[in-house]
């Protein structure tokens, strides 16, 4: 019997998802919950074998809570089931240690494969997910070497500067940054003055790839 936790915002589909896997003989739902920071807690009452992990979740995204969960329990296997393929997602949920990456629209038959696969020790990715990561280590492997940064003056980047180098490793122009941010064109430009000064990167290109190396967020 394969234990199965869902992870959810939307209540709807949490209980869609437990209905359809309890029709399986060989899978036992036993904890639904409705946003990342519920997971761990979750798991202090029972430990599942797989987690079926939403990317989007209101206060701690699926990334994080994959990354959480791999750190505390390396033996759960973790699903991210998504209708998002966002090559960020995809990029930060396998480095952190996701088994599978799978999109919400698949049928019953193959959600509750690809959760035998991964309980056996295998991996599961979309046929559209597995093109797209085949895509992103390849252009990872082009880029001959890690960026060097000054270490202590990551340590110093602010929470809002972090923000910022995010959207910086997702191709956005400072225009669009503003607007995804909340911020002024002239704030987003001396937020990356001062990172490219912190880190002692010569320009934007070089944070971008530093950015997508760290999985977005490195701390």
């Amino acid at each position: 019997m394969v234990k199965v936790l869902i992870a959810d915002d939307q209540k709807l589909i949490r209980e869609s998802l437990k209905i359809v896997l309890e029709a399986y003989s060989d899978i036992e739902v036993v904890a639904t919950v409705g946003d990342g920071d519920e997971i761990l807690p979750s798991l202090e009452t029972e430990i599942p074998d797989v987690i079926l992990m939403d990317i989007r979740m209101p206060k701690m995204d699926g990334t994080v809570s994959t990354k959480l969960v791999k750190e505390k329990y390396p033996q759960i296997k973790v699903i991210i089931l998504t209708t998002f393929d966002d090559d960020d997602f995809i990029f930060s949920a396998l480095k952190y240690g996701a088994s599978g990456y799978i999109l919400k629209g698949v049928s019953p038959d193959e959600l509750h494969q690809a959760i035998m696969t991964v309980y056996g020790g295998g991996s599961m990715l979309n046929p559209e997910i597995a093109t797209k990561v085949v895509s992103i280590f390849s252009e990872m492997a082009q880029i001959e070497r890690e960026i060097d940064v000054n270490r202590a003056g990551a340590q110093s980047i602010t929470e809002a500067e972090w923000r910022v180098i995010q959207q910086v490793g997702r191709g956005l122009s400072n225009k669009e940054i503003s607007q995804k941010l909340f911020l002024s064109e002239g704030t987003v430009r001396n937020h990356l003055s001062h990172i490219l000064a912190k880190l002692d990167l010569r320009d934007r290109t070089q944070l971008a790839i530093w950015a997508v190396q760290n999985g977005g967020h490195n701390g």
